[in-house]
């Protein structure tokens, strides 16, 4: 989509869609988001005590500690719950995407692809639920999830409410049959070919009581079924309009009689969403505002009830760079765009780089802990595996640096009287924070030890390390102890492996030994 040269040509969020541009409602004005008051984080309830921890009188609180183990990067592809390439198998056009003959095959093919460590979906509301009271799954989506705990891969998914890349309405004709649809003022333009190139687009009124009562139904469903599904990694915030991204783009209205009506609808949308899905991380698109609509008030409570964002591009508003880049730490970024098929034609080189290795240093500085193995409208595992062929640098370098990596870098060991202590500081050589709060955990074989809790959230933070207090039993030594982590996400724990070089048990915790010696 080409937004950029639009919003340049006439400014048209504030002023052709004849809506107030003051402070009504909801409505959260632009900021920095550097230091910005988000609050303290996901609530933690056994906080390990962080420091400082000084050595020496007249402070001393470790006396005499020294370092005994230290661990080094592992130059390993880790895989995690928060993190991950994700191997698209629907987005904006369904199965019609997939250009084969035979789509169980080629679903196969993208899910066990070893690029990607994370799937995805994107089916429209009529495809899941064709009758009140039940849901409906597709058959790709059956056998994405079969295949999912084949290859044990999670799934992430949106349901989109519009869908212009669909052939057919995406509204299930329940919905249609009650609610009005609203003609959207404007045309799509340049570029426009196969099933957006309509006469004319609509929207349905949201607000209406019977599109409200049917939206609860289908997140009540989805919820019984999914909501904390060991299966699911994460689902999108079904946003207005366009692939429920937040915006109809290009189009200059929208289908509520006033800005306070459209915030209202949506705020009152988002809630329903936060309410029945309690325990799966729920991501809403940073788009702009250009509809009006409210997205502004949806992020910031997206923020605030301790989930995470999504964006659909990464070379277009300055203004998404600046929420991804600057976002607390705790909240994890999924970055989605589409990646060249390696046919010379989509390669478009500049001075030596590729268009897809450029966007991929891009996801990288604003520090993502998804991306998207997605060649746009021409989905199959056999153009994403043309272009890593000729160009695997950059893939390779992500794949080993998305998200958070974290390991137990110092370990200190300290002892007062009979008692030994350990001061370990964690280490992240990823490019995010951690997308919740890491739980640490040190066990015995015989089950006699086991201390532990939780780093503030967010902690460690890329590049820094953070330390954290573990005091054994008394005549307990620490030697031979299990070291253990998992991230606490929505009340959920899920198994971290340590991204370290060193020997890990086969469940990804750490044995404690001495492995330094100083140089004679």
């Amino acid at each position: 989509m080409d937004r950029r040269s639009f919003f340049k040509a006439g400014g048209l969020a504030a002023a052709t869609v004849g809506l107030s541009a003051g402070r009504t409602g909801a409505y959260v004005p632009v900021h920095n988001w550097d230091k910005y008051d988000f609050g303290f984080g996901p609530t933690i309830s056994d906080r390990l005590n962080q420091g400082p921890f000084p050595q020496y009188p007249p402070e001393a609180v470790i006396p005499g500690g020294d370092v005994l183990m230290a661990t080094t990067p592992s130059n390993e592809v880790v895989p995690n719950f928060g993190k991950g390439l994700v191997t698209y198998i629907t987005a904006d056009m369904g199965t019609a995407e997939i250009k084969t003959d035979n789509i169980p095959r080629a679903i196969e093919d993208l899910v066990r692809l070893p690029l990607g460590e994370k799937l995805y979906l994107r089916p429209t509301w009529r495809e899941v639920q064709q009758r009140r009271g039940r849901l409906d799954f597709p058959d790709y989506w059956k056998l994405t999830f079969d295949l999912a705990k084949k290859y044990n891969k999670r799934v992430g998914f949106r349901i989109q409410m519009r869908a212009p890349d669909y052939s057919e309405e995406a509204l299930p004709d329940f919905v249609l049959e009650k609610v009005p649809m609203v003609k959207l003022v404007g045309e799509w333009k340049t570029g426009v070919t196969g099933p957006r190139r309509k006469d004319a687009y609509y929207e349905p009124r949201y607000d209406h009581p019977y599109f409200q009562e049917a939206y609860r139904e289908l997140n009540e469903l989805l919820a019984a079924e999914l909501d904390g599904n060991p299966w699911v990694e994460y689902m999108d915030t079904f946003m207005y309009g366009f692939w429920g991204e937040g915006h109809t783009w290009p189009f200059q209205d929208n289908p509520f009689p006033d800005y306070q009506t459209a915030e209202r609808t949506w705020i009152q949308m988002f809630e329903v969403q936060l309410q029945h899905w309690t325990k799966t991380p729920l991501v809403t698109n940073t788009q702009p505002d250009f509809s009006r609509v409210g997205n502004s008030e949806l992020v910031d409570r997206t923020i605030r009830s301790w989930n995470w964002l999504r964006t659909d591009t990464i070379f277009v508003e300055n203004e998404q760079i600046e929420t991804l880049s600057n976002r607390p730490p705790w909240v994890g970024a999924i970055v989605e765009v589409g990646m060249s098929d390696g046919t010379p034609e989509s390669l478009h080189l500049n001075e030596g780089v590729t268009y897809t290795d450029n966007l991929i240093a891009h996801v990288t500085d604003v520090g993502a802990n998804y991306w998207s193995l997605w060649n746009f409208h021409k989905i199959s595992a056999d153009n994403i595996v043309n272009y890593y062929r000729q160009y695997p640098q950059a893939i390779d370098q992500i794949r080993r640096r998305l998200g958070y990596r974290v390991r137990p870098s110092f370990i200190w060991q300290y002892q007062e009287g009979e008692t030994q202590g350990l001061i370990i500081g964690f280490a992240n050589d990823g490019i995010a924070g951690v997308p919740g709060a890491l739980r640490v955990h040190m066990t015995s074989d015989d089950g006699k030890v086991n201390v532990g809790g939780s780093l503030d959230p967010g902690y460690p933070l890329p590049g820094r390390i953070r330390q954290a207090q573990f005091v054994l039993p008394k005549g307990s030594d620490w030697k031979g102890l299990h070291l253990r982590a998992e991230i606490e996400v929505k009340g959920v724990r899920h198994p971290v492996r340590w991204a370290c070089h060193q020997k890990l048990n086969s469940d990804g915790s750490l044995t404690l030994r001495p492995n330094l010696r100083e140089s004679s």
